[in-house]
């Protein structure tokens, strides 16, 4: 009689691997829930934290924006008005030969009860026209010969505007020379020439940190900023007869 091999209840591989992922599936949400349970113990137990946080946080907030609506906003403004006074003196003396030191101080010091440009800095410093109070100060110490002043204003003066952060370097440097310091002059002009990249005030301070170079016999970083001015900004005033000054500082080296 034949005889045959009983199967059993062996289980096949694929079965058993599918069991082992349905294990495993079962051991992560076990954790999960777990992990969210303890979690859900955590907010009950400190509740009255995380909601005294969140309050602080609005209230934060709140006191940011009532701040700028309620007090810097108005002094802007403010300040604003206050600046047009003195402005337009600055301004006529920015374009007129005549009386212009007087003007200038008229700008300063401000006239029939209105304030100054040095007033509107006392008062209103923190704010836009306050900062660019301080620039026009400082030109305007600077034109009357207050050098010391100048250098003052200037340096509290902060811009990201190319051409007027550059323009604030670059007369710290004037005032410099002015007051016979050429080695802090020619590193304000290096700092303005090199302060954002543009074809009006880049080779105008390297014009005069090449000519400061010179007098302070350090010929052959003369000779790297005429260089410079030749090479990067041709179409510029300064580059006109450029190689008169490169010749210069070449011949200043032997």
């Amino acid at each position: 009689m034949a005889t045959y091999k009983k199967r059993g209840n062996k289980v096949k591989k694929s079965e058993q691997v599918k069991l082992e992922d349905q294990s495993t599936t079962a051991e992560v949400f076990n954790t999960l829930d777990e992990t969210a349970s303890r979690s859900e113990k955590w907010v009950e137990k400190n509740q009255k934290i995380i909601f005294g946080g969140l309050i602080a946080i609005a209230v934060v907030i709140l006191g940011y924006l009532a701040y700028n609506s309620y007090v810097v906003e108005p002094k802007e403004i403010e300040a604003a008005d206050e600046l047009a006074y003195p402005k337009r003196y600055f301004e006529q003396a920015q374009n007129t030969t005549v009386a212009v030191d007087s003007l200038y101080n008229l700008s300063l010091n401000g006239a029939d009860g209105k304030y100054g440009l040095i007033d509107i800095v006392d008062n209103y410093g923190s704010t836009k026209a306050g900062n660019l109070a301080k620039y026009m100060s400082g030109i305007a110490y600077l034109k009357t010969g207050d050098y010391e002043n100048a250098i003052k204003y200037l340096n509290d003066f902060s811009s990201d505007d190319e051409i007027l952060g550059a323009l604030a370097l670059g007369n710290i440097g004037d005032a410099f020379t002015e007051i016979n310091q050429p080695k802090d002059a020619l590193k304000y002009y290096v700092d303005a020439a090199n302060y954002k990249d543009n074809n009006f005030t880049s080779p105008l301070f390297l014009f005069k940190a090449g000519n400061t170079a010179m007098a302070l016999e350090k010929f052959d970083k003369a000779e790297d900023y005429f260089t410079k001015i030749k090479n990067d900004y041709s179409k510029s005033d300064e580059a006109r007869n450029i190689n008169i000054y490169i010749q210069r500082a070449q011949f200043a080296k032997k």
